[in-house]
């Protein structure tokens, strides 16, 4: 599902996700322009800090994603074994703890808020032509399989 670069619209869809389709994990996925062959894993969300207006011109009340909510999330997913477990021929990934202040860490926020820390966020290259949809796709599906062999992992 694509988000819109819309603060309330991301939260209203990331909020349908959790209250009907219920998953064991949801992973957002983020364009990180400045980057030309990084994976960025995400650990944390967080909840202050939203100043920069969306692509209506609006930004969140209170500059934060919760009223009230913790000023973090931390994802269950542990994305430190995850990056030193982890290697994808042909493109470096990195662990970070700062999404940013913008859609994609308040889309993150969200979703660990109402996922009780159940989600992951991944920032992306832009697609090139070292850095195709194909081999973007095939990286994904390798770090994502990964994540759920955590989740199966935290179950039992």
């Amino acid at each position: 599902m694509q988000l819109p670069v819309v603060y309330q619209k991301a939260k209203e869809q990331v909020c349908k996700i959790w209250t009907t389709l219920q998953p064991l994990l949801t992973v957002h996925v983020g364009l990180a322009s400045s980057t030309t062959a990084l994976i960025i894993l995400e650990q944390c969300g967080k909840n202050k800090g939203y100043q920069e207006r969306d692509a209506c011109g609006f930004h969140p009340e209170s500059a934060c994603c919760v009223l009230d909510g913790p000023e973090k999330i931390e994802s269950t997913i542990n994305m430190k074994t995850l990056w030193k477990n982890i290697s994808v021929e042909g493109i470096d990934i990195i662990l970070s703890r700062d999404a940013g202040r913008y859609i994609c860490d308040y889309t993150y926020y969200t979703s660990l808020y109402y996922g009780n820390g159940r989600a992951a966020f991944i920032h992306v290259p832009p697609l090139s032509e070292l850095i195709t949809a194909e081999f973007l796709g095939k990286a994904l599906q390798t770090i994502i399989l990964a994540m759920l062999e955590q989740c199966g992992e935290q179950r039992e």
